[in-house]
């Protein structure tokens, strides 16, 4: 692709979350640690799944998968943003602004399809017990990851070609800290309505059919539940899901205020705060909402402490 050719810009400068020193210093302590607890907290996650055959099933499959996308998603953005804090360099190249966009899509779509495979893994298990095991095979829960990676990067790959054959003239200040769509859009000096075409049509296809998804199964669940006898009995069964529908709101909230919106009605600063929220602090919380209810986890979790402490006397 001829993007110098097509583009008067070769670099963009990212403003960032805020110019003031203070600021920038009380902002990069806080990203740090929570990049470093969202490492932490989702490898151990990884670990404590893969090394406990109890956890060898569906849902914590999904469930180490999600983890795995977590930590690459937040590592396409905060690494390279406090980079250009401790640097005070800014500016960057319009490929690598691409990239950085064709990632952080890849692996936020990637996000939503794994959370729908957890909703679907969660029907059969309660609506469809006795089929259960022969629904969710290791063939078809593989089957579902690949597809969500998939369909993922090739959503994303159709939004970078669309935003690498425009033309950015000037400014080339992003008023953000990594390179989002919805930001670059608002720089083109170009023809944009094909983008928002496919931001309103298959983009919020692929971001609300996994939604519906989770809202459809959820629905049939909740029928299933009620007509368990024991008030105990719906408690256990709502407390497998519980952890789930945290992730999915918060998740879902912040991804739909954001994109499935016109780009006229993008606001700097609103966006800004709601977009800290999916793209760090969401990854970071998701090993506790999982680990902190979850007695299987829990189990998994006191192992893998045994275990090293047993090869690390």
């Amino acid at each position: 692709m001829r993007w110098r050719n097509q583009s008067h810009i070769t670099e963009f400068l990212l403003l960032g979350l805020t110019s003031d020193p203070k600021d920038q210093i009380m902002i990069f302590v806080s990203f740090l640690a929570m990049y470093l607890v969202n490492l932490a907290g989702n490898s151990v996650i990884i670990a404590a799944i893969r090394g406990d055959v109890h956890l060898h099933t569906p849902m914590y499959f999904f469930l180490s998968n999600l983890s795995l996308v977590d930590i690459c998603f937040t590592t396409v953005i905060v690494p390279q943003m406090l980079v250009n804090m401790v640097t005070q360099r800014k500016t960057i190249l319009f490929a690598h602004c691409l990239t950085q966009m064709y990632f952080f899509v890849a692996f936020g779509i990637t996000d939503s399809f794994l959370l729908a495979a957890m909703a679907i893994d969660r029907y059969v298990a309660i609506c469809k017990p006795l089929h259960y095991t022969t629904t969710m095979n290791p063939r078809r829960c593989l089957l579902l990851l690949i597809a969500s990676w998939v369909v993922s990067h090739l959503h994303s790959l159709l939004y970078t070609i669309l935003m690498a054959r425009l033309s950015f003239c000037g400014p080339n200040v992003i008023h953000h800290f990594f390179c989002d769509v919805q930001p670059l859009l608002t720089l083109s000096c170009s023809d944009t309505s094909v983008n928002e075409l496919l931001a309103f049509t298959e983009g919020s296809f692929v971001i609300m059919s996994p939604f519906i998804f989770i809202i459809v199964s959820y629905v049939y669940i909740a029928r299933a539940v009620l007509r368990v006898p024991s008030g105990k009995g719906r408690y256990k069964v709502f407390s497998t899901c519980g952890s789930h529908l945290t992730v999915v709101t918060l998740f879902y909230g912040t991804i739909i205020s954001v994109y499935i919106r016109p780009s006229s009605t993008y606001s700097v600063t609103k966006d800004r705060v709601v977009t800290v929220i999916y793209t760090v602090v969401t990854p970071m919380l998701n090993p506790f909402i999982y680990s902190l209810r979850n007695n299987n986890m829990k189990q998994a979790l006191r192992n893998l402490i045994r275990r090293a402490g047993y090869h690390n006397p």
